[in-house]
């Protein structure tokens, strides 16, 4: 049924703080982005925090036109995001808030999904889910997905400890009376990850949470930037020392509310999400930031309880352990090898007596819970090989896996999926017949990179494999394919439709196999500027 202007204006509704800072280019979009959300947003709030551009002159721009639309001016910046987003509570005057980033969007109908369901349950906090976009691209990523495949109301966070994997505040709408009774606010100043220590305090008073599926937030992504976001900047150690702090402030606010066990279930989500992330990326650091990293990170692990540990996922305590038992760093490529998603356990495969151990020389880390992994989420290495010519020939080694792949099925072949870069669907499969071999399981198979290009079009494209190990009862396990050499160079074959095709297998961050393909003269020239263009890059950040 159709509500009238009149129940419409009585109906409750949202504040949306919008906070910015040297965004001119962008903050009208977010702005817009609340605006269009309907009736359900009775105003924006837009803290502009002392910005140095045109963002002032924008946002009064559009409070000219739009009645809505407040702006709040700080006269000095904060340094941070937790103060402008604290006077945009204070500002507020609907009963329910919504924070928005200025470089993001809302989603179309994020705010009526989040308003409905918790005004239905009466829930002091609505949630829903996020994407992340890659830009320029425009490549979304699921965040948490996990968590938002179906709605939930939960009488509190202890009914469901993975909301606290969520440390977003954005993607959340909260009854702004339950804010200001409890007294809950951001830190202020200058402090990185303050959404961390927020999203905590708010869950520490132990709020019934509704959750929607729908799509709420689109959480912009530009790595390119000359700026980039907080998040995003983690090669500086005093990145990974206020995460930390962050952590540490969120454990607290979970004891000094006396919820042990939330604080428990902060503790071991350090280890099943933040661990991994900046473990990935150690071994390209350099030695000074790893021998910090290591020391800081052994320090904070060192107070965590065992049961702490022993609760976060297979295989992602294993890292923590490694961690804790050396004193220096090491083994950091098999680290971020199974840090990756999905996991890659790489040889060595060592035991103490029958059990699969870490290394001969820390038998003391136990790769426990190796033998309750279900098939699909066996940590699997796939050695690639993807050597160039007319036809590509991709080289394969299965790794057996202290007998698991064999036990659940030996891998009668492999099907290997080329997954553009900007997409989720494959575009090709090419499939590899697997014999086998003393260690496991080996072969090969021809790709047609020439179609493979016609597939992406003209210019240049980036593919990403997957392989899925099939066994004579059906679908195995799917992962990705770890690069291996030769054949990580740049090779000119013939192109049947653009008359050249530049082909490039190699590493990713992760250690994974990509290809990327530039056909014609255009494309060419385009992977030759884009080499100029990152190796200035690298020669300016070494004269700085």
């Amino acid at each position: 049924m159709t509500q009238s202007p009149t129940s419409l204006a009585n109906a409750p509704g949202v504040s949306v703080v919008v906070i910015a800072y040297n965004d001119a280019e962008l903050v009208a979009a977010a702005v817009r982005s609340a605006l269009t959300q309907g009736p359900a947003v009775k105003e924006v709030v837009a803290v502009d925090d002392c910005s140095g551009d045109g963002t002032a002159a924008v946002l009064d721009q559009l409070a000219t036109t739009e009645p809505r639309l407040r702006v709040v001016r700080r006269k000095q910046n904060s340094g941070g995001c937790g103060t402008p987003r604290n006077d945009g509570i204070a500002a507020a005057t609907a009963p329910y808030v919504m924070f928005l980033d200025s470089d993001d969007v809302l989603a179309p109908g994020a705010v009526p999904a989040l308003l409905a369901a918790a005004e239905e349950h009466g829930t002091e906090v609505a949630v829903g889910r996020v994407v992340r976009r890659e830009l320029p691209a425009g490549t979304d990523v699921r965040w948490m997905p996990g968590l938002y495949r179906e709605a939930a109301v939960y009488e509190t966070p202890e009914d469901e400890p993975g909301l606290l994997h969520d440390t977003l505040c954005v993607n959340k709408l909260y009854r702004r009376d339950f804010l200001t009774d409890r007294q809950l606010r951001f830190p202020d100043g200058r402090f990185v990850y303050e959404d961390f220590v927020f999203t905590a305090r708010v869950y520490a008073e132990t709020p019934r949470v509704a959750v929607v599926p729908e799509l709420v937030y689109v959480w912009h992504v530009r790595r390119s930037a000359a700026d980039v976001s907080l998040s995003l900047a983690r090669k500086d150690v005093a990145n990974w020392q206020a995460r930390i702090a962050a952590h540490t402030e969120a454990v607290e606010a979970f004891g000094a509310t006396g919820h042990k066990g939330l604080a428990a279930a902060c503790r071991t989500k350090f280890v099943d999400y933040d661990l991994g992330l900046y473990l990935r990326e150690l071994r390209v650091r350099d030695v000074g930031y790893r021998a910090d990293w290591w020391r800081l990170t052994r320090d904070y692990l060192a107070g965590f309880q065992p049961a702490e540990l022993a609760a976060a996922a297979a295989p992602a305590r294993w890292l923590a352990h490694v961690v804790l038992a050396a004193d220096q760093p090491r083994d950091l490529d098999r680290l971020a090898q199974l840090a990756a998603d999905p996991a890659r356990l790489i040889p060595p495969y060592a035991t103490a007596g029958a059990a699969p151990v870490w290394a001969e020389d820390l038998a003391d880390v136990p790769l426990d819970g190796l033998d309750a992994l279900p098939a699909q989420r066996l940590p699997v290495t796939v050695d690639a090989t993807l050597l160039a010519g007319r036809r590509g020939v991709l080289r394969l080694r299965v790794h057996e896996l202290y007998g698991r792949l064999a036990a659940s099925g030996a891998p009668a072949r492999a099907d290997v999926e080329f997954v553009p870069r900007d997409g989720e669907e494959s575009v090709l499969t090419v499939t590899a017949p697997l014999r086998a071999t003393r260690a496991g399981w080996a072969g090969q198979t021809l790709v047609p990179l020439a179609r493979l290009a016609a597939l992406g079009g003209r210019g240049t494209q980036v593919w990403d494999l997957r392989v899925r190990l099939d066994t004579a009862s059906g679908p195995g396990v799917c992962t990705s394919l770890r690069a291996r050499p030769p054949g990580l160079r740049r090779t000119a074959v013939p192109g049947s439709r653009y008359g050249v095709l530049l082909v490039q297998p190699y590493r990713t961050s992760s250690g994974s196999l990509s290809v990327r393909l530039a056909s014609g003269v255009q494309g060419a020239f385009g992977v030759v500027r884009g080499k100029l263009r990152r190796l200035a890059r690298t020669a300016r950040s070494r004269r700085r």
